[in-house]
């Protein structure tokens, strides 16, 4: 998950296949990005499975990008982003727009739910343990995702989902977030579950506070309303990830929703209505 989705760029081509762009010129015309970017994406996101490439007219040979089952999935984990940056983010250079529930109307915020029982559910209310093909070793990337930077200043970050790159573009900063979830607090803890050198840890932890994502209370390190709320990401895309890319040992990680005690599976609804959301029925407000 993280290879995939620890870089801006890919997750912006993804939100405008989604939005119904398919060809080369209209991803360019509707992102501040060089050609060069665009076609490394397109090419990696076909690779991986997320879109792919259809050839349209023969002559001269033109192509558009498709998205699959495997890229149009991934919209529980772009809303949730999108929600996490509108309310907490507030570096943006214009503020985000809110999101429109088309069914009943109304600008929502999503909610997070339990599939089995229907409890709107947040961090307190699951359990994670490891499963069978679960570690830390196992699951992070060897290394972060890398990002081009250049004279063509759209050849680095697009800025839009500033601080979920922080977190997101970095896997110390990822694991740190998901081990401060299961209850991880101190830095000589992190340290050892996650294996990492000092130096990363702390420099890590700093900018996991600067951000207001975790706070320093005396020794240990505590999520902040703001870090807590970035559950939702967390989940869907671990959600994303165990179903795309399993291993026949098992899943990587095993959630409990202790309320009902049922397997945990996310479902996104909306605030206002308690319907059930789907990708194709929200739209910018």
């Amino acid at each position: 998950m993280l290879g995939l989705l620890g870089d801006e760029w890919t997750l912006l081509v993804v939100q405008q296949a989604l939005m119904g762009a398919r060809r080369y010129a209209e991803f360019k015309e509707r992102l501040p990005i060089s050609n060069s970017v665009l076609a490394s994406r397109l090419q990696s996101l076909t690779r991986d499975g997320l879109l792919e490439k259809c050839p349209y007219q023969t002559n001269p040979p033109r192509s558009e990008y498709l998205i699959t089952p495997r890229g149009r999935s991934l919209w529980p984990v772009l809303l949730s982003i999108w929600e996490w940056e509108r309310r907490w983010v507030s570096d943006h250079a214009e503020r985000l727009p809110n999101m429109r529930h088309i069914p009943c109307g109304a600008d929502f915020a999503p909610v997070v739910t339990c599939r089995s029982c229907g409890d709107a559910v947040t961090e307190k209310d699951i359990n994670a343990q490891w499963g069978p093909s679960g570690s830390w070793p196992r699951s992070m990337p060897v290394t972060s995702t890398r990002r081009r930077s250049g004279a063509d200043p759209r050849d680095g970050s697009a800025g839009l989902f500033p601080e979920t790159m922080g977190v997101l573009g970095n896997r110390w900063a990822f694991a740190l977030l998901v081990a401060a979830f299961v209850g991880v607090s101190r830095f000589t803890d992190f340290q050892a579950q996650l294996g990492a050198a000092p130096g990363s840890i702390s420099d890590r932890l700093s900018i996991l506070t600067a951000n207001g994502v975790l706070i320093a209370v005396g020794s240990r390190y505590r999520l902040t309303e703001k870090g807590r709320a970035f559950f939702p990401v967390l989940v869907s895309g671990l959600q994303w990830a165990q179903r795309w890319f399993r291993s026949t040992e098992g899943p990587a990680v095993v959630l409990t929703h202790t309320a009902c005690g049922a397997q945990f599976d996310a479902v996104l609804v909306c605030d206002q209505c308690a319907g059930q959301l789907r990708g194709a029925q929200v739209k910018r407000s």
